[in-house]
């Protein structure tokens, strides 16, 4: 049979596809902007039929109805990553999380710690060969679709066809739905003062030919406005949004100096708009992987001056950062933090750089404190620690003892908490220990 009729022969209604379900089964979601969002509703409006049935998502950026408690006796959320749309319902037992390494998400489907029975994924319409892309969400998207028992694909002409190792063919999905929504859309952060301060002083430390792994959110955004006078950049990001589309444009990034992939940026998914969108369709200068290739340590590390940038809620005087925990709150997830942060480690020149603001709360909360707060995780351990950045400076943590750190971390912290965090860690510690 060729794939034209295998392919007509599997399109059907989202609500006939969504049939496949069965209470207590486990069902995988394409993540983040790739989120096929007539299959999820189709999902939910079966609510009233099924029984503990367990999504597994990492990043929600749609309506995530699932997690509502009028849905608690149809759905379980065992999040990979907690989204705000997430996080009320596990933190309130609705739903819980598992702490993975995003580089070795794949194998939590693969090996049977999470075996999928169903997996919601979105594609492009099949090339000429029959062949679909997962387009803007490679990441844990495609390893759970060859992972699971039965594949239902959202076929939406919007989904942009990219590069690399983002294909499915036709004889591999048990379900088409056509359904051209459009995707979902991720606007560009306000930037405010703390955040351009932090910008500066991250895009200090990019030289020219460095290859950049970017996360999401303000920082970032604000690093990339500083780097506009930098040459030769390369992107190798489990990541990359609307930013990274301007300094291509304005040649900073030529991606000539990559050791993996020269020529090409590199990433497992993608966030932003569809300025983004339409940049990367069809475009082999960027490539999509799966986050067990681009966040592998090892293979990040084969580049050099890696630069990663991630973000934390808290570090210690240690250098032990908590970032996806806020005390006993899961507030996100590990994600790929400690995979880049690991990778640049390994990197000949690499830096990996953990920002935050030095306050939160409006001011009133130190972020760099003489201890973790009770019931906080430890993302990212002290040795893997590298640089820390406020808006107040540079903390180079990489070789220093542990008094240095406490001294290095003091001098960035706000001028307000200063003297409480020195009394405190003092108390804590022993005077000897963060004597300056």
């Amino acid at each position: 049979m060729d794939w034209k009729s295998e392919y007509d022969r599997k399109r059907t209604t989202a609500a006939e596809a969504l049939a496949c379900v069965k209470s207590s089964d486990r069902v995988v979601i394409g993540h983040a902007c790739g989120e096929p969002l007539a299959l999820v509703d189709a999902l939910v409006a079966r609510a009233g039929d099924l029984r503990d049935v367990e999504i597994s998502h990492m990043v929600a950026m749609a309506k995530s109805a699932y997690c509502r408690p009028e849905y608690a006796e149809s759905f379980f959320h065992n999040s990979l990553f907690v989204g705000a749309s997430a996080r009320e319902a596990v933190n309130s037992g609705r739903g819980d999380y598992v702490p993975v390494f995003f580089h070795q998400l794949a194998k939590l489907f693969s090996e049977g710690y999470l075996p999928p029975d169903v997996a919601l994924i979105q594609v492009s319409p099949p090339d000429k060969h029959g062949l679909c892309s997962f387009g803007i969400s490679v990441d844990y998207t495609k390893p759970a679709a060859l992972a699971s028992k039965i594949v239902v694909a959202q076929v939406n002409r919007h989904m942009p066809r990219t590069h690399g190792d983002s294909f499915i063919h036709v004889s591999k999905i048990d379900h088409v739905v056509e359904a051209d929504i459009p995707l979902v859309e991720l606007a560009p952060p306000a930037i405010g003062p703390v955040e351009e301060a932090i910008g500066r002083n991250i895009a200090g430390l990019v030289a020219d030919g460095a290859c950049l792994q970017l996360g999401i959110g303000a920082i970032p955004d604000a690093v990339l406005l500083f780097l506009h006078e930098k040459n030769e950049l390369g992107i190798h990001s489990e990541m990359f949004s609307d930013g990274v589309v301007t300094l291509y444009e304005q040649g900073v990034i030529t991606n000539q100096h990559k050791t993996v992939h020269p020529g090409k940026m590199v990433a497992n998914f993608l966030m932003g708009t569809r300025r983004l969108y339409d940049f990367v369709d069809d475009n082999p200068l960027v490539n999509m992987f799966p986050a067990s290739y681009v966040n592998d340590p090892y293979v990040i590390g084969q580049n050099d001056d890696v630069v990663a940038i991630n973000s934390a809620l808290e570090i210690d005087l240690q250098g032990q950062v908590a970032a996806d925990t806020i005390g006993p709150l899961q507030y996100s997830g590990i994600g790929g933090q400690v995979d880049f942060m690991r990778g640049a480690a390994r990197s000949k020149g690499g830096k990996a750089i953990i920002a935050l603001s030095a306050t939160a709360k409006n001011g009133t909360v130190s972020r760099i404190a003489p201890c973790l707060a009770a019931g906080a995780a430890v993302t990212t351990m002290r040795a893997d620690v590298d640089y820390v950045v406020t808006e107040f400076g540079v903390a180079h943590l990489r070789g220093k003892n542990l008094r240095e750190r406490a001294r290095a971390l003091i001098d960035i912290a706000h001028p307000d908490f200063r003297e409480q965090i020195k009394e405190e860690a003092a108390r804590l510690y022993g005077a000897g220990r963060v004597a300056f």
